[in-house]
């Protein structure tokens, strides 16, 4: 049985702001350029906005929390950015990346609690962050890694990496695909911050080895930006400027699973495959009607886990199945038709979000599927937690 909700809600707004590594703004501009792009792109006035919704969480340990400065917060929307006279509604997550946030929208729509809901995500990361680690005092789980010098993230991913090629046989030269594949679609990608650099393969396997197996492409390009929605119902989008995205879906990883001191590999297909099983249902829809797929990439072997967790291939086949063209703009499965976050840049699963709803709106310019009918966004990591969306070109 599909979800009740099902078409009920379109994203009729999709705007960004610049992104970049050395902002001439703060990040508060940045998100009201990113909302006033997305309200043009509607065709409506800001004060049409009821509701608003976020994820403002900044994207490093030890960050600030300056409000416009550090993060972009409901308050500081709220506080300086022309609404409706009453917003009727607003929600703040801390879990689940952006898509949580689009998820809480589309509920505030369907309920009517808000008419038009505005979401967006703000990102802040300031030169040398990517790899900071404040942490001075080792408590917690934490006793059982910092000693012994692991401190960041992408260590835990690069462990599960090392792990995955171990037993599946997968290379470095196979992830190149992937890549520069990526980098192909951002170079046609006039939001991307890559939009105007290329990739080979031997620059992909000559980069600098940030932890072993991950080397410098195979991470999000931390950018300063932000990207934005406006959401209403089915009904009045189909009055505005562009065709709607609808939402046919949504999810959210609750899977229990035992505390975790670091990531590991064993569980990523059951818990990718319940977000993704509750997707393909809800929808009336599987992986084989999918024309285009927008998979997590803050690092990328996820969208390995992601490919196999949500059935595009089977255990262990992700890196052969992204062989032979087959997730290229004219393949079999176009993947990350946008860029990813390793070339448009880390907005925690926006782009993937945006990208989903261009393409089955037929607004994705030169990297357009044709007949897109259906395209899926999934963010986060089945190693942890994730969200998703599947939007559709018809209600």
């Amino acid at each position: 049985m599909t979800w009740a909700g099902k078409g009920r809600v379109a994203v009729a707004g999709i705007g960004f702001s610049r992104l970049t590594r050395s902002p001439e703004k703060v990040l508060g501009r940045l998100a009201f350029d990113a909302a006033h792009a997305a309200l043009a792109d509607a065709g409506l006035d800001s004060t049409a906005i009821d509701g608003i919704a976020t994820y403002p969480d900044p994207p490093f340990y030890g960050a600030g929390r300056r409000d416009g400065v550090d993060l972009v917060s409901i308050e500081y929307f709220l506080k300086h950015f022309p609404l409706a006279p009453e917003v009727r509604w607003y929600a703040q997550v801390d879990q689940g990346l952006i898509a949580s946030a689009v998820i809480e929208a589309a509920n505030a729509i369907i309920s009517g609690m808000a008419t038009y809901v505005l979401v967006w995500r703000a990102m802040h990361s300031p030169a040398g962050t990517y790899t900071r680690v404040a942490a001075r005092q080792a408590a917690g789980d934490a006793q059982f890694s910092l000693p012994y010098g692991q401190a960041a993230i992408y260590q835990w991913h690069a462990m599960a990496y090392q792990r995955y090629m171990h037993l599946f046989g997968a290379t470095r030269e196979e992830m190149a695909t992937l890549a520069v594949n990526q980098r192909r679609n951002a170079n046609l990608n006039e939001n991307a911050y890559f939009r105007d650099t290329p990739l080979s393969v031997e620059d992909y396997l000559n980069a600098r080895f940030i932890s072993e197996p991950l080397s410098l492409f195979d991470c999000d390009i931390p950018i300063e930006g932000c990207a934005a929605f406006v959401l209403t119902s089915a009904e009045r989008a189909r009055d505005l400027r562009n065709p709607p995205a609808y939402i046919a879906s949504m999810a959210q990883n609750t899977s229990g699973r035992p505390a975790l001191i670091s990531y590991i590999l064993d569980d990523y297909m059951a818990c990718g495959g319940t977000l993704a099983g509750q997707l393909w249902k809800d929808a009336g829809l599987g992986p084989r009607d999918m024309q285009a797929a927008q998979l997590y990439d803050g690092f990328s072997p996820s969208v390995y886990y992601w490919l196999e967790a949500a059935g595009f291939c089977g255990l262990g086949e992700a890196h052969a199945f992204i062989q032979q063209e087959r997730i290229s703009l004219g393949g079999e499965l176009p993947l990350n038709t946008f860029g990813g976050s390793l070339s448009e840049g880390r907005l925690h699963g926006m782009g993937h979000l945006a990208e989903a709803a261009r393409q089955v709106s037929g607004r994705a310019g030169a990297r357009q599927v044709p007949g897109c009918a259906a395209a899926c966004a999934i963010d986060g990591s089945p190693l942890l937690r994730g969200s998703g969306i599947i939007f559709t070109a018809d209600p």
